[in-house]
């Protein structure tokens, strides 16, 4: 007997919106009120995890790291930093220039005047998470060099241990049940949205965006792969080409937790040493967000030109260094970034849990599978930038000749 293929999580997404929308249409208030709570009820959840998915996966990845790894790990962590800055600030210049011909002023005011008119939930539970986001960076961060630095001595192992099993926990309560309750969230969100009026307006928008949020994914994996090929000499187009596998891996799967093993092939191919790839690639999966940068830096200056609030660069920018810590959280999970961005949103003038912080949430799903080939993808033109640093300025030796499967690439 044949197993049933089940539905993809974007499959799943797109019906939830489509039904969210039909039913705050036609359907009684009541019914509203209802997906609308238990809609609630799980983002009160999703507040609650989120210092524990920081905590589990940051943690792990540092106590992972192999002994006299400090000078490796800063290097990678510098330059993925510095990318995922970049990305952002090139998706507020795009947005900048381009966004404001889509966001008339009229349709703005529809949208407010639509929102005026969102139910309210029967009732909400007051639950929030035991320590803040802030916090819990700083403590994953001291956990998982303390226990590298006891591994490297010999000991430390009940600790890893304990990291591992609690990793293993959190993966548990993601893939159980965040992650199939998903398509309810963004069910609960557009029966508001609709029921409100807002959704067809947002929706009208937004389209248009998706677009030019794409085409720069596009574009930016060009400029790292040119960048970093003539850093390494190696042929930037050959290195793409060999790059594919891991982008629709990625976008099929919406993890860059599942596309490791995938992507550490394609890194082989490129000619990147066992060493590196084997502590990049993993590494940059959690610490190497371009892609969703870019798509949320855009997001959010469209939500904010909309209800016409302060949208300026000092003030995005101001966001985007914070978003560019706060998202190594993200855990290779459909929506982790967006999800870790939520504490942070205050700095840009929006609540963390009201009707923009809603919108962004809904829309950044419904795409994530692209942002998440775009960090993916990147993540290759690092480690071949890490892999060049390393032997000519950390341990200064020639780059140890292996067996590749098709050689080393070169320019």
């Amino acid at each position: 007997m044949k197993e049933k293929k089940k539905i993809g999580l974007i499959p799943r997404l797109i019906i939830a919106i489509a039904l969210g929308i039909l039913v705050g249409q036609f359907l009684p208030e009541v019914v509203t009120q209802v997906a609308i709570t238990i809609s609630g009820l799980f983002g009160k959840f999703l507040n609650f995890i989120i210092p524990l998915m920081i905590i589990a996966f940051v943690s792990k990845g540092i106590a992972d790291l192999s002994e006299g790894a400090g000078k490796l790990l800063g290097a990678t962590v510098a330059l993925a930093y510095g990318s995922t800055l970049i990305a952002g600030s090139l998706s507020y210049t795009m947005a900048r220039n381009i966004f404001p011909s889509f966001i008339k002023p009229e349709l703005a005011e529809e949208i407010q005047k639509a929102t005026a008119n969102e139910v309210a939930p029967l009732f909400e539970i007051p639950l929030g998470p035991f320590i803040d986001v802030t916090a819990a960076l700083v403590l994953a961060f001291m956990i998982g060099l303390t226990v590298s630095a006891l591994r490297a001595k010999g000991s430390g192992e009940v600790f890893y241990k304990a990291i591992n099993e609690f990793n293993e926990i959190i993966n548990l309560v993601l893939s159980k049940f965040v992650i199939p309750l998903l398509p309810f969230f963004i069910f609960g969100n557009f029966c508001n949205l609709s029921y409100s009026g807002s959704v067809f307006a947002i929706l009208g928008i937004f389209w248009k965006i998706f677009i030019c949020i794409i085409a720069l994914h596009l574009l930016y994996i060009i400029v790292q792969f040119s960048v970093a090929g003539a850093y390494t000499g190696r042929n930037p187009l050959k290195c793409l080409k060999e790059a594919i596998p891991a982008y629709l891996t990625a976008a099929g799967t919406q993890s860059s937790a599942a596309t490791i093993p995938v992507n550490v092939a394609c890194n082989r191919k490129m000619g990147v040493t066992a060493q590196i790839r084997e502590f990049c690639i993993p590494l940059c999966a959690t610490v190497h967000l371009a892609g969703s940068m870019i798509t949320l830096t855009a997001c959010v200056f469209t939500l904010l030109t909309m209800f016409d609030m302060p949208h300026s660069f000092p003030l995005l920018l101001k966001f985007i260094a914070v978003l560019g810590v706060a998202m190594v959280a993200a855990p290779g999970a459909p929506g982790g970034a967006v999800m870790s961005a939520l504490p942070f949103l205050p700095v840009v003038g929006i609540e963390s849990s009201g009707t923009l912080a809603t919108i962004l949430i809904s829309l950044y799903l419904t795409q994530d599978s692209f942002g998440t080939a775009c960090n993916v993808t990147g993540d290759n033109a690092i480690s071949m930038a890490v892999e060049k640093i390393y032997y000519n300025h950390i341990v200064k030796r020639p780059i140890p000749e292996e067996d590749f499967e098709d050689g080393r690439i070169n320019l």
